[in-house]
């Protein structure tokens, strides 16, 4: 037996709660990402059964795929509130977990709202957290927290007037302006909440029905030895703001820890549950929001919001633990029909009841995880999108890849995307045209790790949403594209194909049963734990 948790006190309080019932039991814990290389398809066929209670899309989708590949049935859990729900899950009898495609609930905000013209005080949260990757993290283009001049509404000029006092910032990457003061946590607060919110207000049509930001003035602000005492300001309850003065000391101190782990340990991940990280996106997202005017937030409350958290209650997790052992003892006995799925409901039904059982359903057959021969088509820009932002979006967050391999099905076996570093690193800027990939290529798309292979039919379209409020980069959908027409008659048009694609989506969530529209609306995450038998 063994208990795999991203948190080494969730390990080890399930150990410990076990071994109360049977100290003689024998498991082992690991404190690691279930993601990691280590717990390959090998590691998963030791065990009879999987109970998952994960807290995240992607490794759900990993574990998932790790089973089918292991051939190793697996127990889907997840509650959230008074709701919760247990799937069963075995490869060819009953429907995987991507089976239905699950809508993330991660609302994406646009670029220049987050780094402009936050209003809420999710914008200010989002911009802490990518402030912890430019600092620490791994940098992504894509998270810049720098004011952003190609902002439409702002004047034509305002980018070339610079209102920092310190302009060799402007023109060095954050990590490298960073590095250089050596984490200085004064000149970091200086920088980004007066000298860029100076640069803002030099954007004035931004502010003509906004009301403008105030730049921090540390100066007017008491020491922050003054909020040491006896208590100190950790611990302050979570559930109250904290004062301007009070983030600011939190700040200070949340940059000297987490700069200390960063020079000894290298790129830093975000998490909810590392003190020192959460400290600093309370405090960096309070001090934003405050010289905004916008509504400032607990602790608790940004962490909810960091972490997309539905707030867990015990009751509800005991149940769902319940029914997942009843689960696990028909799988013992391999007793594969009598198997259901359950679903806890906040209301009780007609008959009284909270828990409803249901039928599980066989495995769709173009499911892209779980199918004989699995495919997906993308709808996308050929000539604008890169394969770095393919890898990284559609390969990795979206289709839930972790090391892909990409190769041209093109009789050469030209090879795009390898897993192995520095191999193809020099195609990142490069978009996928360069590599004559056009409508009807086709991609062999394979991930050692997860011992999975997906075959990825491309459709060039120019016409998908460049709204900056709703930016749509690419469409995908779980079936091959259809072959080209003859010369003699008139192609398809892409608009013609994707209206194609969205009726078979509609037609396809029209035909869902209640079950399955109960079980999507209630898909949750709040654990981070797997435990295999």
């Amino acid at each position: 037996k063994a208990v795999v948790s991203t948190q080494s006190t969730g390990s080890k309080c399930a150990t410990n709660t076990v071994k109360l019932f049977n100290p003689d039991v024998n498991i082992t814990t690991y404190h690691e990402s279930v993601i990691s290389p280590k717990f390959n398809a090998e590691f998963f066929k030791q065990f009879t059964v999987v109970m998952n209670a994960l807290d995240n899309l992607a490794a759900r989708t990993h574990v998932n795929r790790m089973c089918l590949a292991a051939d190793v049935p697996l127990i889907e859990s997840g509650t959230g509130g008074y709701q919760g729900q247990v799937q069963v899950i075995k490869r060819g009898k009953y429907e995987c977990y991507e089976c239905n495609p699950k809508k993330s609930d991660r609302k994406s905000y646009p670029g220049c709202t987050i780094r402009n013209t936050p209003s809420e005080p999710i914008h200010c949260i989002v911009w802490g957290k990518h402030l912890f990757n430019q600092l620490f993290g791994e940098p992504d283009p894509d998270q810049d927290v720098s004011p952003d001049t190609a902002d439409p509404e702002a004047v034509a000029n305002a980018g070339a007037v610079a209102a920092s006092s310190d302009g060799e910032t402007a023109r060095k990457s954050t990590r490298q302006w960073v590095e250089d003061i050596d984490y200085n946590p004064d000149k970091i607060l200086h920088k980004m909440f007066h000298d860029d919110i100076k640069y803002l207000l030099t954007m004035d049509k931004l502010w003509k029905t906004r009301k403008p930001p105030v730049p921090l003035d540390l100066g007017q602000l008491r020491s922050a030895t003054q909020q040491s005492s006896s208590n100190g300001v950790y611990a302050l309850k979570d559930q109250r703001p904290w004062s301007v003065e009070e983030c600011v000391h939190v700040f200070r101190e949340s940059v000297n820890s987490l700069a200390e782990e960063y020079k000894s340990s290298g790129y830093l991940t975000w998490d909810k549950d590392d003190k020192p990280a959460m400290d600093f996106v309370t405090a960096t997202a309070n001090i934003r929001a405050s010289i905004f005017s916008i509504e400032q937030k607990s602790r608790f409350d940004v962490k909810s919001m960091a972490g997309y958290i539905i707030p867990a209650i015990a009751t509800t997790n005991a149940i769902i633990a319940g029914q997942i052992v009843l689960e696990g003892m028909k799988i013992l006995r391999e007793d594969w029909d009598k198997c259901t799925m359950s679903i806890l409901q906040r209301r009780p039904t007609n008959r009284r009841k909270l828990i409803v059982p249901s039928p599980l359903e066989k495995p769709r057959q173009n499911c892209y995880a779980c199918a004989e021969k699995p495919e997906v088509t993308v709808t996308l820009n050929t000539e604008t999108m890169t394969v770095g932002y393919f890898e990284e979006k559609v390969l990795k967050k979206h289709l839930g890849m972790v090391a892909p391999d990409v190769e041209i099905e093109d009789g050469k076996g030209t090879i795009i995307i390898s897993s192995e570093e520095g191999e193809t690193e020099d195609n990142n800027e490069k978009s996928l045209s360069h590599f004559g990939i056009a409508s009807y290529t086709r991609l062999k798309c394979d991930d050692f790790l997860q011992e999975y292979e997906l075959v990825v039919n491309i459709l060039h379209s120019t016409t998908l949403s460049e709204s900056r409020e709703n930016p749509v980069e690419f469409k995908v959908s779980g079936s091959a594209a259809p072959a080209p027409v003859p010369s003699s008659a008139p192609p398809p048009t892409v608009t013609a194909v994707e209206n194609s694609m969205t009726l078979n989506e509609i037609k396809g969530s029209k035909s869902l049963t209640p079950r399955k529209r109960n079980r999507e609306e209630m898909e949750v995450e709040d654990n981070d734990d797997l435990i295999v038998l």
